[in-house]
């Protein structure tokens, strides 16, 4: 047994030295210090020697595997640094190497007009409240003068997913949804996605965005509906740009009104863009119709109040002159890099 015990030990120092790389290193403490490692099997063994030499042998033994293990630690710290070494040169970086430019993305048109709106319309008082796209016939059109059979449904082109649920085809329904459950005074834009059953075209898309305006309260006038629409204008195209209304008519507004803005490209001296009259229409609005105020639980006798609708698309193709709707929605990256 003394002799097995310096045949490992010449054999183990050998292969210590030898040992490439940690795991080796890693077998070689398993052949020999493990659980069936030699060393740990001559100590199963003792059991044959005679009672006085068990202590003696005992002791060689530990002091064999104390030889090991410290030749073993002092191995495998030079191993490690070696493979630390060996990994650092293969993951090094040669920073001076030429590579492709990395794309930079940036916000959609869209999405810029949009924050800018919100932060215009805030600036002046209005919350920002937003409503289901998929909506309750209720609110989407009777609430808003738009009972059943109204001739002005049909202009609509709704999209229906059953007798009473449609695609919202404006943001107005999450108007009537705060007015039949807050009380004046009201003062609320109310962003979305809209639907409608239109052909794609330069000025046309069946999904749309719009920002929609609603200010209830008493004293309410048609003055403080243009006064709220200068501001707009003027911090969203610059200063010199005015509106100008013309009578229309829309079942939720009485009176109701065409707004025009003056072209932002010619600043009202007539251009291409305005067909040389120095205007551009941009959205609708006028004053709340009572009866709207009274289905909704307001009474008309003590408040009025103006509401206005915007396209998203359309004023953002004024605000950078795009030609087609298309282009905002096409994800052609030649067009949308120039939004960096």
């Amino acid at each position: 047994m003394q002799e097995k015990l310096q045949s490992i030990q010449a054999r183990v120092m050998e292969q210590l030295d030898q040992a490439a790389d940690t795991a080796a290193l890693e077998q070689i403490r398993v052949t020999v210090l493990g659980k069936k490692g030699e060393l740990t099997g001559i100590l199963r063994s003792m059991g044959q020697l005679p009672p006085e030499e068990r202590p003696v042998m005992g002791q060689k033994v530990n002091e064999l595997r104390a030889q090991i293990e410290e030749k073993m630690a002092e191995r495998e710290a030079v191993l490690r640094e070696r493979e630390k070494a060996i990994k650092l040169e293969k993951e090094s970086i040669d920073v001076t190497m030429p590579v492709e430019d990395r794309t930079m993305g940036a916000m959609h048109p869209c999405s810029i007009v949009l924050d800018q709106l919100l932060t215009i319309f805030t600036g002046m008082g209005f919350e920002v409240v937003e409503g289901p796209e998929v909506e309750y016939d209720h609110y989407n059109f009777e609430l808003l003068n738009l009972p059943k059979n109204h001739p002005a449904r049909d202009a609509q082109d709704t999209f229906y997913v059953d007798d009473n649920i449609v695609l919202r085809t404006h943001t107005s329904p999450v108007q009537a949804r705060i007015m039949t459950t807050r009380k004046p005074p009201i003062r609320i834009v109310c962003p979305g996605r809209t639907y409608r059953v239109d052909e794609a075209d330069a000025t046309h898309s069946p999904v749309f965005q719009q920002i929609e305006g609603l200010v209830i309260d008493e004293n309410i006038t048609m003055s403080d509906l243009k006064g709220t629409l200068d501001t707009f204008a003027r911090h969203l195209y610059g200063e010199g740009i005015t509106t100008r209304f013309r009578p229309s008519h829309f079942p939720f507004t009485e009176p109701s009104a065409e707004v025009d803005l003056t072209c932002a490209n010619c600043k009202g001296a007539g251009c291409r863009v305005c067909k040389g009259t120095g205007w551009i229409e941009v959205l609708g609005a006028g004053m709340v119709n009572p009866k709207v105020l009274e289905m909704c639980g307001i009474d008309p006798e003590k408040y009025t109040g103006f509401a206005f609708g915007i396209g998203i698309e359309r004023i953002t193709m004024l605000k950078y002159s795009v030609p087609n709707m298309k282009y905002l929605w096409e994800n052609d990256v030649r067009f949308l890099k120039q939004f960096r």
